[in-house]
């Protein structure tokens, strides 16, 4: 059955947008509860009392400028890898343990067939974060109250749980300051059922723990049997706060980090001698390094400028910030490096570029992973752009160099980074996010293979139908298709085991900004990008070299169309399309569609924005 558009208190349809912006807070804050919206059904509220925190006031006047600080002086930070647990008290179960502290949430799905066999215990909590020598300590949010958070590095194939602790302060929200008290993670971009997913309405309170399963399992496992497709193995995921309305102001606080997973062809192992091994640059936090980027504004107290109650993060900061250090550097040596390199946001588009010593000139890099998954063949470049959410696995020689040159990394679409000494630096410092700093030689065993995997197969047999989601701004609102996220009505119902045809769209005369767009679940091919003739454009193109493999976030620019292949595979629930400036999905561009049974839902979904394809046949798909 279709699922039917939510009714208010008073038993009145919703207008088509849905909730107003402020609905989803009032469903979850008012009185300290907690807003549960499960794969099939609602789930009674916790109501905690509100209490009084004490806490130093949040810096909410825009200081202009951060306070100077000088470049280079801090080695990179490596988060620490996520140890596992021996136990969990209570243990986990397939259904919620209300009585036992856990927030109310759909059984898991697939408990049995994906038992977990390794255990995690998470604590949301604030703390306190050096983001550079020269500033004072700043107050955060954190997964363990670190920034970032600590990393998981996990086997494809092996299933774990994540128990997510909520430790923030209670009525932090309503004692003046900015970000929201309660959690809920989203696993970008695990395949894992909704319950685990991260759906935006799925928060809850400081005092509650959620169980998130993670199977780490390939997509088509109950289409091509065992495992899963090998060709859908993912390899670079993030972690992150995706509580409706404050992702921005919650992540922007710190609550983000790194999930890894590992396998027979991506082994990290660059000794690995097996016949399957890629033998890429491993060890992590040796020549294995991640990046994750983000920008901030401080205040003269070292406090993080953010929007007051209600509002969004700042779009863009002006200190550059890697692994949470205000443009720090790294010692390397002349050999191979792999770098995974991540855009937090909430909202800036980076431009990476790397250079040497004083030359301007940009050197080569050859890039192996797009968002978390390898690339069928490494492709050689000099540019990065990357959308909030979007990560890049590159490789980078440094063999070249000579002992003493400096390899910069900068930030080509912002040209400063406020309160920064212009003397004596290399040229055009302020747009420069770290350094690399070659220091000697080491010998090196690792490859970059000419083919690193095999795509899946794009059969456009498969597709039931094409879907259109226009991103729109209207009267100065943030929409897709016409209509403002609610997080009770699903837009689309698709049946589990299908594939479609996505159109996504930006074309209004408004549309100048950049949506970089993330679809839950499961990962996509572009199949082309540009702006049809018949809406003003020159065309349909086939994708940029950097856009050919799979991914799940899509850069949708001003007046632009992207078309993608989507499947839809192994569980059911409720997911979502979104905007992932993080501001924008705030102000309610964001949509939840369901994957239904066979017995749940039909392929025209009752939806205006769906085509059914007249040639598509039930089960004579190759």
């Amino acid at each position: 059955m279709l699922s039917k558009q939510a009714k208010n208190k008073k038993g009145k349809k919703k207008t088509q947008s849905g909730m107003s912006r402020r609905s989803v807070l009032k469903a979850g804050a008012v009185a300290g509860g907690v807003a549960l919206i499960t794969s099939t059904k609602s789930f009674p509220t916790h109501l905690l009392e509100p209490t009084a925190y004490a806490q130093t006031s949040d810096c909410l006047v825009n200081p202009g400028t951060s306070p100077p600080t000088s470049a280079f002086v801090q080695a990179l930070p490596i988060p620490p890898i996520k140890q596992s647990v021996a136990s969990l008290n209570p243990a986990p179960t397939k259904e919620a343990n209300i009585a036992g502290g856990e927030a109310a949430r759909a059984k898991h799905q697939k408990w049995s067939q994906f038992l977990p066999q390794v255990l995690y215990d998470v604590h949301t909590m604030p703390g306190t974060h050096q983001f550079h020598p020269e500033l004072p300590p700043t107050p955060i949010w954190g997964y363990d109250g670190i920034v970032p958070g600590p990393t998981f590095i996990v086997q494809q194939g092996v299933p774990v749980l994540v128990r997510f602790h909520n430790d923030l302060p209670l009525n932090h929200f309503g004692s003046g300051g900015w970000g929201i008290e309660q959690d809920v993670i989203h696993l970008h971009n695990g395949h894992t059922g909704s319950e685990s997913d991260g759906f935006a309405g799925d928060f809850y309170n400081p005092g509650f723990f959620k169980d998130n399963h993670y199977p780490n399992v390939l997509a088509g496992f109950t289409t091509v049997g065992g495992a899963g497709d090998p060709k859908e193995a993912m390899n670079t995921l993030w972690y992150h706060n995706h509580r409706a309305e404050f992702t921005s102001q919650n992540t922007y606080r710190g609550l983000a980090g790194f999930y890894w997973m590992f396998d027979s062809k991506d082994t990290g192992n660059e000794n690995d001698t097996s016949p399957t091994a890629l033998r890429l640059p491993s060890g992590y936090g040796v020549h294995d390094i991640p990046l994750i980027l983000s920008s901030k504004t401080f205040c003269p107290d070292g406090k993080l400028f953010g929007g007051p109650n209600g509002g969004t993060a700042p779009a863009g900061g002006d200190k550059f910030c890697v692994n949470g250090a205000v443009q720090p550097f790294l010692n390397v040596n002349r050999r191979k490096y792999r770098f995974r390199i991540l855009n937090t946001g909430p909202a800036r588009v980076w431009t990476l570029t790397l250079t040497t010593n004083d030359s301007l000139a940009t050197r080569p890099f050859k890039v192996i992973c797009t968002d978390g998954n390898l690339l069928e063949q490494p492709i050689d470049s000099t540019t990065l752009v990357l959308g909030a959410a979007e990560r890049y696995d590159f490789v980078l020689d440094f063999s070249g160099n000579s002992i003493g040159d400096h390899v910069y990394l900068r930030n080509n679409a912002t040209m400063t980074v406020g309160g920064t000494p212009p003397n004596p630096l290399p040229p055009n410092l302020n747009n420069i996010a770290m350094e690399f700093r070659v220091v000697g030689d080491e010998a090196d065993n690792s490859q970059v293979p000419s083919t690193l995997c095999q795509y899946p197969d794009v059969n456009l047999n498969e597709v039931v139908g094409t879907r259109i989601w226009n991103f729109d701004l209207v009267n100065g609102v943030f929409q897709i298709n016409g209509k403002i996220f609610d997080a009770a009505r699903s837009d689309a119902q698709i049946v589990r085991n299908t594939a479609e045809r996505w159109i996504l769209r930006s074309t209004l005369p408004a549309a100048g900004w950049v949506h970089p767009v993330h679809i839950h679940f499961e990962e996509f091919r572009v199949l082309s990008r540009g702006l049809p003739v018949e809406l003003g454009g020159p065309g349909m193109l086939p994708p940029p070299p950097l856009e050919t493999g799979r991914k799940d976030v899509i850069r949708l620019n001003g007046r632009d169309q992207v078309e993608i292949f989507m499947r839809f595979r192994d569980f059911k629930g409720k997911y979502l399309i979104h905007c992932h400036n993080m501001n924008h999905e705030d102000t309610t561009m964001m949509v939840r569609w369901d994957i239904v049974g066979d017995d749940e839902g039909d392929l025209a979904s009752n939806n205006p924005n769906f085509i059914p394809n007249p040639n598509y046949r039930k089960g004579e798909q190759s």
